[in-house]
């Protein structure tokens, strides 16, 4: 029996798309520039620190998720992992933008290695308590979670 090749990619490119939702969702932009100004009429980026935007995203995740009173404690190990993470990657990016001299191609190569790394440390912290929380939400809420993941997109979405 053959498979259609986008059968046998599915796998690795679920897995490949969850990590990189999740470190959008849960970790900072190296670069600080997480949305843009709606309010603004100019061009300019509005910066928003992480501990900002992870903030954002956890009252978006409340709001989506009816928590029970036994998940609440789970809940709360989950977030203060991604505030810690968020303070963490503020830091990082805090100390190369009090950096006045400009990088060379090198410096900034190694910038980014370093940013990447600590996006994986911080993955690798914020798994287990998404995990144990994961595992006490109902059937409805991991739908819920499973499709913000897949779509990014808060809050009920029916595909078309």
């Amino acid at each position: 029996m053959k498979l259609k090749a986008y059968q046998v990619a599915f796998p690795a490119t679920l897995i490949v798309v969850m990590v990189a939702f999740l470190s959008t969702i849960f970790l900072a932009n190296s670069n600080l520039s997480f949305a843009a100004s709606s309010k603004k009429k100019s061009s300019a980026v509005a910066r928003t620190s992480a501990v900002d935007y992870t903030e954002s995203q956890i009252k978006q995740l409340e709001g989506s998720l009816n928590m029970t009173e036994a998940q609440k404690e789970l809940w709360n190990n989950l977030t203060q992992v991604m505030r810690e993470n968020a303070k963490e990657m503020d830091a990082l990016t805090k100390e190369r933008a009090d950096k006045t001299k400009p990088m060379s191609a090198v410096e900034h190569m190694k910038f980014h290695s370093q940013i990447t790394e600590a996006h994986l440390d911080q993955l690798n912290k914020l798994i287990p308590p998404f995990e144990a929380f994961y595992d006490s939400m109902s059937d409805e809420q991991k739908k819920t979670i499973d499709t913000i993941f897949r779509t990014g997109k808060y809050g009920k979405h029916k595909r078309k």
